[in-house]
């Protein structure tokens, strides 16, 4: 089973679902945005993709500042900050077999299918 968390008006998430269909892989599309990761979801994808709350998150985006996020903010803060606004969210993320990986570039998602 291989999940995307897409969001369709980025293009880079656009991208990486079409390079995964053009690999002839068809994966669960979730719109991240609408059905929300919750809390526990978003600790498993970190578990999964190795990488802390401060590297999956959005940094540059307004609502990052207006949150008054920063790097001194706790990894509970950022979690939440997450679930509460999922655009912070990196994106996308493609999820096969217990491991993942963000599409930036997409190419890097195929290493999931090696």
């Amino acid at each position: 089973m291989t999940t995307i968390y897409h969001n369709p008006r980025c293009s880079k998430s656009r991208q990486t679902l079409q390079l995964l269909e053009e690999n002839n892989i068809q994966p669960d599309v979730r719109l991240y945005l609408q059905d929300v990761p919750s809390i526990e979801e978003i600790k498993t994808l970190l578990s999964q993709l190795s990488i802390t709350p401060l590297e999956l998150m959005r940094t540059k985006e307004a609502i990052y500042k207006e949150l008054g996020l920063s790097k001194e903010s706790t990894d509970e803060e950022r979690l939440q900050a997450m679930h509460s606004n999922p655009s912070l969210i990196e994106r996308p993320i493609v999820i096969h077999k217990n491991k993942a990986k963000i599409g930036r570039p997409p190419e890097d998602v195929l290493a999931l299918f090696e």
